[in-house]
């Protein structure tokens, strides 16, 4: 299904991630947001509108092709709601999506990623991306 695309992977494997990219298919999820520290750490360039990219389920396995609409880089205090409703993991505010989000980025999986030392408070930087889903 993916050729030579790039692979998108949402959270980490498991049953999270399955649920996310049931949503995706489903055309529930049409946004998805990261730090903007997790592009930095991994040496890869903040998606742009037109990239195209295969997502991956939990087995590794591409299950559909997105993509990205819009991207916008913004304080995490200034998520709009929109942003959050589209996510599609049934936030229904602001406050509810950045409690999710602090949890996850937060977390331990996360922490080893982005460093013990990174701050995740209102002044960072998040990736804001819309997408379609194409194939």
């Amino acid at each position: 299904m993916d050729g030579i695309l790039p692979h998108i992977e949402f959270v980490f494997p498991g049953p999270t991630r399955d649920r996310i990219v049931a949503a995706v298919q489903a055309g529930d999820k049409t946004a998805t947001s990261s730090l903007l520290r997790e592009y930095e750490i991994a040496g890869d360039p903040v998606p742009s509108v037109g990239d195209t990219g295969a997502v991956l389920d939990s087995a590794g396995e591409p299950v559909c092709v997105i993509r990205t609409v819009d991207v916008d880089i913004v304080a995490l205090r200034d998520v709009p709601l929109a942003h959050a409703l589209a996510e599609g993991e049934g936030y229904e505010s602001v406050r509810d999506w950045r409690r999710g989000h602090l949890r996850f980025w937060t977390s331990e999986a996360m922490r080893r990623e982005l460093g013990t030392e990174f701050p995740v408070d209102g002044d960072t930087l998040v990736v804001l991306e819309r997408f379609v889903v194409i194939g």
